[in-house]
Protein backbone atom coordinates (compact mmCIF):
# COMPACT_ATOMS: atom_id res chain seq x y z
CA UNK A 1 0.00 0.00 0.00
CA UNK A 2 1.44 3.24 -0.95
CA UNK A 3 1.54 5.97 1.45
CA UNK A 4 -1.04 8.85 1.23
CA UNK A 5 0.28 11.77 0.09
CA UNK A 6 0.54 14.67 -2.10
CA UNK A 7 -2.46 16.65 -3.91
CA UNK A 8 -5.67 14.44 -5.04
CA UNK A 9 -8.54 15.95 -6.87
CA UNK A 10 -11.96 15.03 -5.95
CA UNK A 11 -12.83 14.42 -8.95
CA UNK A 12 -16.26 16.21 -10.39
CA UNK A 13 -18.46 14.64 -13.04
CA UNK A 14 -19.13 15.69 -16.14
CA UNK A 15 -22.87 15.40 -17.62
CA UNK A 16 -23.76 15.15 -20.82
CA UNK A 17 -27.24 17.42 -21.54
CA UNK A 18 -29.39 14.17 -21.17
CA UNK A 19 -27.95 13.67 -17.77
CA UNK A 20 -25.68 10.63 -18.82
CA UNK A 21 -22.42 11.23 -17.37
CA UNK A 22 -19.80 12.24 -20.15
CA UNK A 23 -17.19 9.08 -20.11
CA UNK A 24 -14.98 11.11 -22.58
CA UNK A 25 -14.32 14.42 -21.08
CA UNK A 26 -13.83 12.35 -17.74
CA UNK A 27 -11.30 10.68 -19.07
CA UNK A 28 -9.96 13.89 -20.22
CA UNK A 29 -10.10 15.38 -17.06
CA UNK A 30 -7.75 12.61 -15.69
CA UNK A 31 -5.11 12.77 -18.26
CA UNK A 32 -5.13 16.27 -18.26
CA UNK A 33 -4.10 16.69 -14.32
CA UNK A 34 -1.73 13.24 -14.17
CA UNK A 35 0.33 15.69 -16.97
CA UNK A 36 0.39 18.20 -14.02
CA UNK A 37 1.83 15.80 -11.68
CA UNK A 38 -1.10 14.93 -9.13
CA UNK A 39 -0.51 12.50 -6.37
CA UNK A 40 -4.20 10.62 -6.96
CA UNK A 41 -8.08 11.15 -7.54
CA UNK A 42 -10.73 10.75 -4.94
CA UNK A 43 -13.54 9.34 -6.78
CA UNK A 44 -17.14 9.43 -6.38
CA UNK A 45 -17.40 11.71 -3.59
CA UNK A 46 -19.15 15.22 -2.23
CA UNK A 47 -17.98 16.90 -5.62
CA UNK A 48 -18.91 14.14 -7.95
CA UNK A 49 -22.39 14.21 -6.70
CA UNK A 50 -22.13 11.30 -5.67
CA UNK A 51 -25.67 11.22 -3.60
CA UNK A 52 -27.53 11.87 -6.90
CA UNK A 53 -26.39 9.25 -8.42
CA UNK A 54 -27.20 5.39 -8.95
CA UNK A 55 -24.92 2.60 -7.86
CA UNK A 56 -24.22 1.86 -11.58
CA UNK A 57 -23.29 5.47 -12.14
CA UNK A 58 -21.57 5.37 -9.38
CA UNK A 59 -19.56 2.06 -10.78
CA UNK A 60 -19.19 3.01 -14.66
CA UNK A 61 -17.65 6.36 -12.96
CA UNK A 62 -14.61 4.42 -11.61
CA UNK A 63 -14.15 2.11 -14.00
CA UNK A 64 -13.47 4.64 -16.22
CA UNK A 65 -11.17 6.71 -13.80
CA UNK A 66 -9.23 3.18 -12.96
CA UNK A 67 -8.96 2.28 -16.55
CA UNK A 68 -7.24 5.79 -17.30
CA UNK A 69 -5.04 6.17 -14.52
CA UNK A 70 -3.77 2.45 -15.06
CA UNK A 71 -2.25 2.20 -11.67
CA UNK A 72 0.14 5.05 -12.74
CA UNK A 73 -0.58 7.46 -9.29
CA UNK A 74 -3.31 6.20 -6.17
CA UNK A 75 -7.17 5.83 -6.47
CA UNK A 76 -9.55 6.47 -3.44
CA UNK A 77 -13.16 5.09 -4.21
CA UNK A 78 -15.57 7.15 -1.88
CA UNK A 79 -18.54 4.35 -1.24
CA UNK A 80 -20.23 6.06 1.24
CA UNK A 81 -23.74 5.36 1.15
CA UNK A 82 -26.55 5.37 4.29
CA UNK A 83 -27.23 1.66 3.67
CA UNK A 84 -24.63 -0.58 4.83
CA UNK A 85 -25.63 -2.92 2.22
CA UNK A 86 -25.22 -0.87 -0.33
CA UNK A 87 -21.89 0.69 0.66
CA UNK A 88 -20.26 -2.61 0.88
CA UNK A 89 -21.59 -3.53 -2.66
CA UNK A 90 -19.28 -0.36 -3.69
CA UNK A 91 -16.74 -1.19 -2.03
CA UNK A 92 -16.83 -4.60 -2.98
CA UNK A 93 -16.86 -3.04 -6.91
CA UNK A 94 -13.92 -0.71 -6.17
CA UNK A 95 -12.15 -3.69 -4.87
CA UNK A 96 -12.55 -5.32 -8.01
CA UNK A 97 -11.61 -2.10 -9.80
CA UNK A 98 -8.35 -2.89 -7.60
CA UNK A 99 -8.08 0.38 -5.74
CA UNK A 100 -5.15 1.73 -3.16
CA UNK A 101 -8.11 2.09 -1.04
CA UNK A 102 -11.75 2.76 -0.27
CA UNK A 103 -13.40 5.99 1.74
CA UNK A 104 -16.71 6.40 3.02
CA UNK A 105 -18.60 9.45 4.69
CA UNK A 106 -20.20 8.90 8.13
CA UNK A 107 -23.85 7.50 7.34
CA UNK A 108 -25.96 10.45 7.70
CA UNK A 109 -30.14 11.87 8.16
CA UNK A 110 -31.15 9.69 10.92
CA UNK A 111 -28.47 10.37 13.51
CA UNK A 112 -26.99 7.09 14.46
CA UNK A 113 -25.40 6.40 17.11
CA UNK A 114 -21.47 6.41 17.34
CA UNK A 115 -22.08 2.35 17.88
CA UNK A 116 -24.12 1.90 14.68
CA UNK A 117 -21.67 4.53 12.96
CA UNK A 118 -18.56 2.38 14.13
CA UNK A 119 -20.82 -0.60 13.14
CA UNK A 120 -21.04 0.58 9.79
CA UNK A 121 -17.69 1.26 9.20
CA UNK A 122 -16.63 -2.19 10.37
CA UNK A 123 -18.99 -4.06 8.54
CA UNK A 124 -17.51 -2.58 5.75
CA UNK A 125 -14.07 -3.25 6.18
CA UNK A 126 -14.44 -7.03 7.08
CA UNK A 127 -16.37 -7.58 3.57
CA UNK A 128 -13.75 -6.61 1.34
CA UNK A 129 -9.55 -6.58 1.44
CA UNK A 130 -8.71 -2.79 1.21
CA UNK A 131 -7.88 -0.57 3.31
CA UNK A 132 -10.29 2.20 4.62
CA UNK A 133 -9.81 6.05 4.77
CA UNK A 134 -12.58 7.39 7.07
CA UNK A 135 -14.28 10.68 5.53
CA UNK A 136 -14.68 13.13 8.21
CA UNK A 137 -17.50 15.79 6.77
CA UNK A 138 -19.12 17.08 10.30
CA UNK A 139 -21.20 20.27 8.39
CA UNK A 140 -22.73 17.60 5.70
CA UNK A 141 -22.83 14.99 7.40
CA UNK A 142 -23.82 16.29 10.64
CA UNK A 143 -21.58 13.48 12.56
CA UNK A 144 -19.15 15.46 14.63
CA UNK A 145 -16.00 12.80 15.06
CA UNK A 146 -13.78 12.81 18.57
CA UNK A 147 -10.02 11.92 18.97
CA UNK A 148 -11.78 8.69 20.87
CA UNK A 149 -14.18 8.01 18.01
CA UNK A 150 -11.17 8.18 15.34
CA UNK A 151 -8.73 6.15 17.57
CA UNK A 152 -11.53 3.35 17.36
CA UNK A 153 -10.69 3.09 14.12
CA UNK A 154 -6.91 4.06 13.67
CA UNK A 155 -6.29 1.19 15.76
CA UNK A 156 -7.04 -0.86 13.42
CA UNK A 157 -4.11 -1.64 10.70
CA UNK A 158 -6.94 -1.65 8.10
CA UNK A 159 -7.72 2.30 9.04
CA UNK A 160 -5.04 4.07 7.00
CA UNK A 161 -6.25 7.64 6.68
CA UNK A 162 -8.58 10.34 7.43
CA UNK A 163 -9.88 12.55 5.09
CA UNK A 164 -10.69 15.51 7.01
CA UNK A 165 -12.62 18.41 5.69
CA UNK A 166 -13.15 20.26 8.58
CA UNK A 167 -11.57 23.47 10.59
CA UNK A 168 -10.66 21.77 14.02
CA UNK A 169 -7.40 21.68 12.90
CA UNK A 170 -6.49 20.87 16.75
CA UNK A 171 -7.92 17.67 16.19
CA UNK A 172 -6.52 17.05 12.87
CA UNK A 173 -2.46 18.06 14.94
CA UNK A 174 -3.69 15.31 17.85
CA UNK A 175 -4.44 12.51 15.30
CA UNK A 176 -1.57 13.27 13.36
CA UNK A 177 1.04 13.10 16.40
CA UNK A 178 -0.80 9.98 17.79
CA UNK A 179 -0.78 7.85 14.90
CA UNK A 180 2.33 9.41 12.68
CA UNK A 181 2.26 6.23 10.48
CA UNK A 182 -1.58 7.19 8.81
CA UNK A 183 -2.17 9.16 5.98
CA UNK A 184 -4.30 12.85 7.01
CA UNK A 185 -5.48 14.17 3.87
CA UNK A 186 -6.71 17.84 4.59
CA UNK A 187 -10.36 18.19 3.08
CA UNK A 188 -11.15 22.07 2.52
CA UNK A 189 -9.19 23.59 0.28
CA UNK A 190 -9.22 27.45 1.49
CA UNK A 191 -7.49 25.70 4.32
CA UNK A 192 -4.73 23.50 3.00
CA UNK A 193 -1.76 25.05 3.95
CA UNK A 194 -3.23 25.27 7.83
CA UNK A 195 -4.30 21.52 6.92
CA UNK A 196 -0.25 20.90 6.21
CA UNK A 197 0.73 23.07 9.41
CA UNK A 198 -1.37 21.28 11.76
CA UNK A 199 -0.05 17.60 10.56
CA UNK A 200 -1.60 16.78 7.17
CA UNK A 201 0.33 14.33 4.64
CA UNK A 202 -1.45 15.84 1.59
CA UNK A 203 -4.83 17.32 0.67
CA UNK A 204 -8.12 16.09 -1.59
CA UNK A 205 -9.76 18.93 -3.06
CA UNK A 206 -12.40 20.00 -6.11
CA UNK A 207 -10.87 23.22 -6.89
CA UNK A 208 -7.72 21.02 -7.93
CA UNK A 209 -9.63 19.55 -10.81
CA UNK A 210 -8.83 22.84 -12.70
CA UNK A 211 -5.76 24.32 -10.56
CA UNK A 212 -3.77 21.49 -9.12
CA UNK A 213 -0.75 22.97 -9.93
CA UNK A 214 -1.29 25.51 -7.07
CA UNK A 215 -2.10 23.03 -4.37
CA UNK A 216 1.06 21.26 -5.85
CA UNK A 217 3.32 24.49 -5.27
CA UNK A 218 1.64 24.91 -1.87
CA UNK A 219 2.44 21.52 -0.94
CA UNK A 220 6.30 21.54 -2.13
CA UNK A 221 6.70 25.07 -1.06
CA UNK A 222 5.74 23.82 2.61
CA UNK A 223 7.65 21.01 2.69
CA UNK A 224 10.61 22.57 1.76
CA UNK A 225 10.30 25.29 4.32
CA UNK A 226 9.26 28.42 1.79
CA UNK A 227 6.46 29.01 3.58
CA UNK A 228 6.04 32.79 2.57
CA UNK A 229 5.90 31.14 -0.80
CA UNK A 230 3.25 28.57 0.09
CA UNK A 231 1.03 31.89 1.56
CA UNK A 232 0.90 33.53 -1.15
CA UNK A 233 -0.16 30.74 -3.42
CA UNK A 234 -2.84 29.93 -0.65
CA UNK A 235 -4.11 33.29 -1.25
CA UNK A 236 -4.18 33.72 -4.76
CA UNK A 237 -6.17 29.87 -5.07
CA UNK A 238 -8.73 31.53 -2.02
CA UNK A 239 -9.23 34.15 -4.45
CA UNK A 240 -11.11 31.78 -6.84
CA UNK A 241 -12.49 29.85 -3.79
CA UNK A 242 -14.12 33.52 -2.29
CA UNK A 243 -15.93 33.63 -5.75
CA UNK A 244 -17.08 29.95 -6.10
CA UNK A 245 -18.78 30.61 -2.69
CA UNK A 246 -20.58 33.75 -3.91
CA UNK A 247 -21.65 31.92 -6.89
CA UNK A 248 -22.43 28.39 -5.81
CA UNK A 249 -18.96 26.01 -5.69
CA UNK A 250 -21.05 22.97 -7.78
CA UNK A 251 -22.24 24.89 -10.58
CA UNK A 252 -19.38 27.24 -10.17
CA UNK A 253 -16.59 24.85 -10.91
CA UNK A 254 -17.84 23.13 -14.01
CA UNK A 255 -18.53 26.85 -15.26
CA UNK A 256 -14.89 27.26 -14.52
CA UNK A 257 -13.95 24.14 -16.33
CA UNK A 258 -16.27 24.81 -19.44
CA UNK A 259 -14.46 28.10 -19.82
CA UNK A 260 -11.18 26.40 -20.12
CA UNK A 261 -12.54 24.41 -23.12
CA UNK A 262 -13.98 20.60 -21.31
CA UNK A 263 -17.52 19.87 -22.27
CA UNK A 264 -18.52 19.49 -18.59
CA UNK A 265 -22.19 20.46 -18.89
CA UNK A 266 -24.21 21.17 -15.67
CA UNK A 267 -24.41 20.02 -12.17
CA UNK A 268 -27.46 17.69 -12.03
CA UNK A 269 -30.87 19.24 -10.57
CA UNK A 270 -31.62 20.97 -8.24
CA UNK A 271 -28.26 22.67 -8.82
CA UNK A 272 -29.04 25.55 -10.97
CA UNK A 273 -27.42 26.76 -13.65
CA UNK A 274 -25.25 30.24 -13.09
CA UNK A 275 -26.97 34.01 -14.59
CA UNK A 276 -24.72 35.98 -17.19
CA UNK A 277 -23.85 38.31 -14.12
CA UNK A 278 -22.98 35.35 -12.43
CA UNK A 279 -20.84 33.82 -15.06
CA UNK A 280 -18.99 37.18 -16.37
CA UNK A 281 -17.84 37.81 -12.17
CA UNK A 282 -16.72 34.53 -12.46
CA UNK A 283 -14.40 34.77 -15.20
CA UNK A 284 -12.95 38.06 -14.30
CA UNK A 285 -12.32 36.43 -10.62
CA UNK A 286 -10.89 33.34 -12.61
CA UNK A 287 -8.74 35.31 -15.06
CA UNK A 288 -5.32 34.59 -13.66
CA UNK A 289 -5.82 30.89 -14.44
CA UNK A 290 -7.98 31.28 -17.71
CA UNK A 291 -5.03 32.53 -19.61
Amino acid sequence: MRKLKGIYPALLTPFESSGKFNKKVLRELVKWNLDKGVDGFYVCGSTAEAFMLSCDERKEILETVASEVEGRVAVIAHIGHISTDAAIDLAKHAASCDVDAISSVSPFYYNFTFDQIKKYYFDIIDAVDKPMVVYNFPAFSKVTMTEENLSAFFDDERFIALKHTSSDFFLLERMATKYPNKSFLNGYDEMCLSGLAAGATGAVGSTFNFMAEKFIRIYRFFNEGRIAEAQAEQHSANTIISALCRVGVMSGEKAILRMMGFDFGEALRPFSELTEEQMGFLKESCKEILK
